[in-house]
C-alpha cells in the first residue's frame, strides 16, 4: 500500500514540476478532477482523486494530443485493464488489487495478440 501511495505521489509530483501552466483541479460530486498540462497548455494527464486517493480512470497524453496511457485506480490501487499506446503497439496490462494479472501485447503488424504472464 505504501508503495502504491508513493508511485502516485512520484508520479503526479513530476507531472507538476514539468509544467508552467498551473494544474486545474475541479469538484465533482465527491471527486476530484484533476488535469495536468503541457508548457503549451494542452492537457497532459487528467484523473480522478477520492479522499486524497487516485480514482477512476486516469488518461495521459503525448504533446501532439494522442492518447498514450489510459488506467484504472480504485482507491489508489491499480485495478482493471490499463492499456499503453506505443508507436506500433498496444499494451494491456490487467491489474487486481494493484499486482499484474497478465499483459497483451497488440502489435500493428499482427492480428493476433499474446498473452505474457
Amino acid at each position: 500500500m505504501k508503495k502504491a501511495i508513493i508511485l502516485a505521489i512520484l508520479f503526479i509530483s513530476s507531472i507538476g514540476f514539468s509544467q508552467d501552466k498551473a494544474t486545474n483541479y475541479e469538484k465533482e460530486g465527491d471527486l476530484v478532477k484533476a488535469t495536468y498540462f503541457y508548457d503549451n497548455g494542452d492537457v497532459k494527464v487528467q484523473g480522478y482523486f477520492k479522499d486524497k486517493k487516485l480514482t477512476g480512470t486516469w488518461k495521459s497524453f503525448d504533446k501532439q494530443g494522442n492518447k498514450t496511457q489510459m488506467a484504472q485506480y480504485n482507491e489508489g490501487k491499480k485495478v482493471g485493464k490499463w492499456f499503453v499506446w506505443g508507436k506500433d503497439s498496444l499494451k494491456e496490462i490487467t491489474y487486481m488489487n494493484n499486482a499484474i494479472v497478465s499483459v497483451n501485447d497488440w502489435k500493428s503488424e499482427s492480428r493476433l495478440a499474446y498473452n505474457r504472464k
